[in-house]
């Protein structure tokens, strides 16, 4: 299988493309199960926990499954602590925003504002290599954010005073999440997707055990029903260990950019999924809303793609250029 990364300008990974799409995909199933869970008793914490203590013993054998014990030993101290670092920051800290949120705010708005992190993860790029962002990237920026002021309720004051808590957690979870992204797209290349996906939620689940634990205790676990448990059970191999792995895969291949841009199917899906199981409806404000995200996120792809290929024609032109005959 070929892995043609992001800098072959004009091509993208084909299996990287999938791939991030379908995480995005099965990402956007997580506030449906969510929802659900909510519905039969089970708390914030114990959702977030138990996922990734179902999911951690997945990642290991896929880990393993790929490379051996003593290779995974000896990845490289600073990959070990970044990849750490990310899943710690992205979901423990991240996922634990983005669930508390769900209690707030229906599952299709808290999908469409998660969504501000592509605009985050090119400002972040633009700072990281000290380039000011191109007029197109602050305007596809700026729609973006326009965006999630009309999905928090626009002008409707009721409905932006309503969901304004819940999609500031949505958008502290964004952030954590264009930072997973950016550290992923680095690492990924030199230890592989599955191993530093691997470090990142055994750091995940390292701290969200002991703080379900110091939270909860073990009362709640007996009273969680066989429907839960089963929702559990899907909700950690579905919209954990599947989409976080195809999406470091898809990171490794295409790059943070591109793999944020066509991630943008998750929105979508989520509000089919929300209206068909859960009744959910979005008013026109937050339609609106939706759309300017979108728009805004697939400028910033043109934005991208135009950078590429004004990079790819100096990198190409010849050093002496044949004279001019007129």
């Amino acid at each position: 299988m070929s892995e043609a990364g992001p800098g072959r300008a004009g091509f993208v990974d084909p299996y990287g493309a999938l791939a991030c799409a379908l995480a995005a995909m099965l990402f956007a199933a997580k506030g449906i199960f969510a929802k659900k869970l909510y519905a039969l008793g089970v708390g914030v914490e114990a959702v977030v926990a138990i996922r990734a203590v179902i999911s951690l013993p997945l990642f290991w054998w896929l880990a393993l499954r790929r490379e051996s014990w003593q290779t995974i030993r000896a990845t490289p101290p600073p990959a070990i602590f970044m990849a750490a670092l990310a899943g710690a920051l992205c979901y423990y800290v991240g996922a634990l925003l983005d669930f508390a949120a769900l209690t707030m705010i229906d599952a299709s708005i808290e999908r469409v504002l998660i969504f501000s992190y592509p605009a985050m993860v090119v400002l972040f790029t633009s700072v990281r290599d000290r380039q000011w962002p191109s007029r197109r990237v602050l305007v596809a920026t700026a729609l973006t954010y326009l965006g999630i002021f009309f999905t928090m309720g626009g002008l409707d004051l009721d409905a932006l005073r309503a969901n304004l808590f819940g999609a500031l957690l949505v958008i502290g979870s964004a952030l954590s999440y264009a930072i997973y992204f950016l550290v992923s797209e680095k690492y990924t290349r030199s230890v592989g997707s599955s191993r530093f996906t691997l470090l990142a939620m055994t750091a995940a689940t390292v701290c969200l055990a002991p703080h379900y634990l110091i939270v909860n205790g073990t009362a709640d676990l007996e009273s969680i029903g066989a429907e839960a448990w089963l929702l559990l059970l899907g909700i950690a191999v579905f919209c954990m260990f599947l989409p976080a792995s195809l999406q470091a895969e898809g990171v490794r291949r295409i790059g943070a950019q591109r793999g944020a841009v066509l991630s943008t199917v998750g929105p979508p899906t989520t509000v089919v999924l929300a209206w068909g199981l859960l009744g959910e409806r979005l008013s026109a404000w937050q339609w609106a809303g939706m759309a300017l995200i979108v728009l805004g996120i697939l400028v910033l792809d043109l934005a991208r793609s135009s950078a590429r290929s004004a990079e790819d024609r100096v990198v190409n032109a010849p050093a002496n250029p044949p004279p001019r005959r007129d």
